[in-house]
């Protein structure tokens, strides 16, 4: 059968291509999970850290402001330290989502560096390995000669 074997290349390379995802993802689901259990402490870090006053640490407001600004606020942290440390917090929240974005952008880079252009590239390679391979089992062409003369 002629069709038996045709285009066997391009399922061998998409066989390599879909195996060479799997270390691909392993890798990238690593990464994601390091990069955002670190960040993700770093925020928590950031928000439960309360700047005080002497004033308002001898009115016992370390007492009351502690962990999230939600959980701080339900404790009854006053409203003036509250206010003293959101743009610190919100400094904090912006830097989170900066660096999800950032690891995102990263790991962008990496799919297209280590999937798109190793599979695009062996595709390439298979197409001209094929195409080379074509020309060189063709039979060269017969000229055709014309049998009448012109006077």
């Amino acid at each position: 059968m002629a069709w038996k074997h045709k285009n066997r290349w391009f399922r061998r390379w998409l066989m390599v291509i879909v195996f060479w995802a799997v270390p691909v993802m392993i890798v990238a689901v690593s990464e994601i999970r390091e990069e955002m259990a670190y960040n993700k402490a770093d925020l928590v870090r950031a928000l439960s850290t309360w700047d005080l006053t002497d004033a308002q640490r001898a009115q016992g407001a370390a007492a009351l402001c502690r962990g999230a600004p939600d959980e701080a606020r339900t404790a009854g942290c006053p409203a003036d330290v509250m206010s003293a440390n959101a743009a610190k917090h919100q400094e904090a929240l912006d830097l989170y989502a900066a660096r999800r974005s950032t690891l995102a952008g990263y790991l962008w880079h990496a799919f297209v560096g280590y999937w798109v252009v190793p599979a695009t590239f062996l595709l390439g390679l298979g197409v001209v390995i094929g195409g080379v391979r074509r020309a060189l089992r063709r039979p060269p062409r017969a000229e055709v000669k014309s049998s009448t003369t012109h006077p």
